[in-house]
């Protein structure tokens, strides 16, 4: 397994071979990666269906795919500076047991993977695209032996986890109250579990994938406020991390 610095260093220097992850698996040309991506998020916010609920479950489990991809690839490669952060925030907290939830295009669960302090990473995505080329990329990493690939908590049968990673999720959730229920459900009185949310949709309706809903937000930050206690850590960056309070 790697150290902690050279984690960090694989992922600024070219985000763990992701655009070679992408070519590859999307059997793209490497001269059409940067229309694919840059177009990425107009395509995608295309195709939401709004606010009702159901097709709102739809889009994320069924139709989104390789846009999502695309996506999340173009966040992660722009933003390098601010993903690398909470690289470091994960290294701080992750042992053993991890749960990496809506986990996407595999950063944060590959990282962990890489880890020594790691014993297991169970990565859960609603997405079934995101799933087969998170693990795509773990054998390409080799560390696919870490790695366990599931649609729900349920499927992981595992009853605790000593670390929750739930990152620019919960704010794509009809309910992140229950949510939130559900992860005090599988910590114990060591775990930490890694947050944040973006509830707002933007100026001009800008992330129509996002709630905003002014009384469930209030609902989350209670639930939230009740069974969980904040763990300090001196990293500048929007995610907290959480024990049960």
């Amino acid at each position: 397994m790697k150290n902690d610095d050279f984690i960090l260093k694989e992922f600024i220097n070219d985000a763990f071979n992701l655009k070679s992850h992408l070519i590859e698996f999307l059997s793209l040309e490497e001269s059409d990666l940067e229309d694919f991506l840059r177009n990425a998020k107009m395509n995608l916010a295309s195709l939401h269906p709004g606010d009702s609920l159901g097709e709102v479950s739809d889009f994320y489990e069924d139709i989104v795919g390789d846009r999502h991809l695309a996506d999340l690839a173009a966040w992660h490669i722009s933003s390098k500076d601010y993903i690398a952060d909470t690289l470091r925030l994960q290294q701080r907290f992750s042992r053993d047991l991890v749960l990496d939830f809506g986990g996407g295009i595999g950063t944060h669960a590959l990282a962990n993977a890489m880890s020594s302090k790691v014993e297991h990473v169970f990565f859960v995505d609603i997405n079934q695209t995101n799933r087969i080329f998170v693990e795509y990329r773990a054998k390409k990493l080799g560390v696919e032996n870490k790695l366990t690939f599931c649609k729900t908590i349920q499927e992981t049968e595992i009853s605790k986890f000593d670390s929750i990673v739930c990152l620019d999720v919960l704010e794509h959730l009809p309910d992140p109250t229950s949510q939130l229920d559900i992860f005090y459900k599988i910590m114990d009185s060591k775990s930490v579990a890694l947050f944040n949310w973006y509830f707002y949709k933007g100026e001009n309706n800008e992330y129509p994938f996002h709630i905003d809903d002014n009384e469930i937000i209030e609902g989350f930050f209670k639930k939230l406020q009740l069974n969980f206690t904040e763990v300090f850590h001196p990293i500048l960056i929007t995610t907290r991390a959480y024990k049960k309070s």
